[in-house]
């Protein structure tokens, strides 16, 4: 099964009412604007996902900006949106794949095998003229599919602490004026984690944030001598950027690297842990 899905191919599975849940994650600083994102316009039988409430838990300096959230409260959403054991998800977004990406990984992690990304989001699908709706998004009967927590690996501090100090591949995925410290706005030090290479999730998307092909992936990994998920860790400022990495990684093939969700944003809360400047 391909990781993402295109515009065309979602709309024909709509179209001829193939078995599915699409998901539109969109999330806005402002309490309640992702949601009046979502009734303005969205694919259609599409259902809401709140980001900040379905996909992490309470952020703090101790756990960082988007930690995990619990499995009952990933639970909860599960019974929301009608998920099956065995149900087939499609996810999206506006556009820039983040948190699209980061709905594919939680609910990878969380279990289920058949999960998508719509590559592009709404804005690849507005691209191509295709029906939006308005409103509160479809209605669903609420089912009992269980959250199976660890299907994808994880790292916590402890795990990145030890892979570092033993020399371990450690990937940043965040753009390169961040991985070098030159600029921070989001957390409270500039910097990276000793020892990690920085291929930015960017990389792996063109200019309309649409997946490239399997063998261009490939070769940029191949370029930073990865050809294989095995033994690593990623990890960007919140667990956003990297699970897009991690997204480009299992199109290519290469399986998914553990993911250090708390990244950078609690990493460098911790005034013990070491901080490196520079490309």
């Amino acid at each position: 099964m391909s990781t993402f899905v295109t515009a065309q191919d979602l709309r024909d599975d709509i179209y001829h009412a193939r078995r599915q849940t699409v998901l539109g994650a969109f999330w806005a600083p402002q309490e309640g604007a992702g949601y009046r994102r979502f009734k303005s316009e969205h694919v259609p039988t599409a259902l809401f996902c709140d980001p900040a409430s379905a996909l992490a838990g309470v952020p703090g300096s101790g756990q960082g900006r988007n930690p995990m959230p619990e499995p009952h409260q990933l639970q909860d959403w599960f019974r929301r949106w009608g998920l099956s054991d065995h149900s087939r998800v499609v996810v999206y977004d506006e556009g820039r794949g983040l948190m699209a990406a980061r709905a594919w990984w939680m609910l990878r992690w969380a279990g289920l095998s058949d999960v998508q990304v719509l590559d592009g989001g709404l804005r690849a699908w507005d691209r191509r003229n295709l029906p939006i709706v308005g409103g509160p998004g479809n209605f669903v009967t609420p089912n009992g599919g269980t959250v199976k927590a660890g299907a994808l690996p994880v790292a916590d501090m402890d795990d990145v602490r030890e892979h570092a100090a033993a020399g371990g591949l450690l990937i940043d995925a965040r753009e390169p004026r961040r991985f070098a410290g030159q600029r921070e706005i989001l957390d409270l030090k500039a910097g990276h984690i000793p020892g990690a290479v920085n291929i930015p999730a960017d990389e792996f998307y063109d200019e309309d944030q649409l997946i490239r092909p399997r063998e261009e992936v490939r070769e940029i990994f191949a370029g930073h001598g990865i050809t294989s998920a095995e033994g690593a860790i990623v990890y960007s400022g919140s667990g956003n950027h990297s699970a897009l990495l991690l997204a480009a990684m299992d199109h290519a093939g290469l399986g998914v690297a553990a993911h250090y969700v708390c990244g950078w944003s609690q990493w460098s809360a911790d005034p013990a842990n070491p901080v490196e400047r520079g490309l």
